[in-house]
């Protein structure tokens, strides 16, 4: 189960047409946990092994700001600029995430699995890739 806000911002269909807008775009992601961040929430302690940050002005299912997964990169960032190449759906959060990575680098589904299971691994998430 999630450990995230209960209380729904975005309907289904609402999100649903935020990640079809946003597949496959170049983005700028602000980076506020880079690789190395250590997190502690509702008692879960994160030790990022990837970069993770958000997409300013853009709302994502939480009414907070869009979140998003870079990977492709191994040292730690603070900003980043790349395409958005797939979307982690969470059944149990109100809130998707996106995943982006450098222009040219693809992971498929299970390949962006592996790489964010640190956190996801406390949701009931699938995962999309325009990779397959």
């Amino acid at each position: 189960m999630g450990y995230g806000n209960e209380e729904q911002f975005l309907t289904r269909e609402q999100r649903e047409t935020l990640i079809a807008s946003y597949l496959g775009k170049t983005v700028n992601v602000v980076i506020d946990r880079p690789i190395g961040f250590h997190h502690v929430t509702k008692g879960v302690h994160l030790d990022y092994t990837v970069n993770y940050g958000y997409l300013p002005g853009v709302a994502g299912g939480d009414g907070e700001e869009q979140d998003v997964y870079v990977l492709g990169v191994t040292e730690p960032l603070e900003v980043f600029t790349g395409p958005i190449i797939g979307v982690v759906r969470r059944a149990d959060d109100n809130e998707d995430k996106f995943v982006a990575a450098p222009e040219g680098v693809a992971f498929t589904a299970a390949e962006m699995a592996e790489k964010i299971h640190f956190v996801e691994k406390y949701f009931d998430s699938t995962i999309e890739s325009l990779f397959g």
